[in-house]
């Protein structure tokens, strides 16, 4: 019997530090861009996929994740009372109430890796994804993990978004080598942590969206340390490449690398520009200031 996807699992125990010091007291995943928090949009991504158990694995200081989604009694009689229904509709669409979420707290900050094995408990023997909030992506119509899901209820096998990137950047993804690439979809032969230009099997990098098998977990819990001393997930999916298969998929649309500051400030002009109520009057206020006249 085939298994769907009704999982995900939000990595969000990280530091921030390249968003000192706006990140000292704030997870980095509630910065906003325009009125969400990235973490809500990585959240709605993940429902609109199908997923309704949103795993949460978290680290000190956290805190205001697990309070965003949970119920605000206070804001809502407030809203209530001053008639604000639309207002009051969004904040109780947070999370809907077919949707659950759990929070997990990962004890040591020991990786990615380590950071998704933390939710094997919950996990159990579904196949689930995993959402790296800080990689904003807009697939228009489609999301980017909707589309894998469809790839992976035909394959019923691990798919990992790609995108290609500069070769000359290759040291800062996970690098794959695939086998018969065709309309966006291939066989991973070969899985590499940031590997030098010269040493990179390819130029397709691995960004922050995957489907996994339960395998994935086993094989985490017997991953040693690597890069940077912590349990890399890369790892865990090379070992995984020799029992099952694996593919690697070239999503449409665009990713935003909100983990970087212009990343950050590239989603929030963007989003800012297609939000339906503020496009209009930000788009007359870059041209006033000179932008976007050409």
């Amino acid at each position: 019997m085939n298994k769907q996807v009704k999982k995900a699992v939000f990595p969000v125990g990280g530091l921030g530090t390249r968003f000192l010091p706006a990140t000292k007291a704030s997870p980095k995943e509630m910065l906003p861009i325009v009125d969400k928090p990235l973490i809500q949009y990585a959240a709605e991504e993940a429902i609109a996929a199908g997923c309704d158990q949103l795993i949460f694995v978290t680290g000190r200081g956290k805190r205001a994740i697990a309070d965003h989604f949970d119920v605000s009694y206070e804001l809502e009689l407030e809203l209530e009372s001053r008639g604000k229904n639309a207002l009051l509709a969004e904040v109780r669409g947070i999370l809907p109430d077919h949707v659950s979420a759990i929070f997990i707290r990962q004890p040591h900050p020991l990786g990615l890796g380590h950071a998704v094995w933390c939710a094997r408990s919950v996990v159990g023997d579904d196949p689930f994804a995993v959402l790296l909030a800080d990689d904003l992506i807009d697939g228009g119509d489609k999301s980017c993990l909707q589309q894998m899901v469809e790839v992976y209820n035909e394959h019923q096998s691990s798919v990992i978004a790609v995108e290609e990137v500069d070769p000359t950047e290759t040291n800062k993804y996970g690098i794959v080598k695939v086998n018969g690439f065709s309309d966006g979809l291939g066989r991973i032969e070969e899985i590499v942590e940031k590997p030098a230009p010269d040493k990179a099997p390819s130029n397709l990098a691995v960004v922050g969206r995957y489907i996994l098998t339960p395998r994935i977990m086993d094989l985490l819990e017997e991953t040693p340390r690597g890069a940077g001393g912590e349990v890399q997930l890369t790892d865990a999916i090379a070992a995984l490449l020799g029992e099952e298969r694996a593919y690697a998929y070239q999503y449409r649309g665009k990713r935003y690398d909100c983990g970087s500051k212009l990343g950050y400030l590239e989603a929030t002009v963007e989003f800012a520009l297609n939000h339906k109520e503020l496009r209009d009057d930000f788009l007359a206020y870059l041209k006033g200031q000179g932008f976007g006249s050409n």
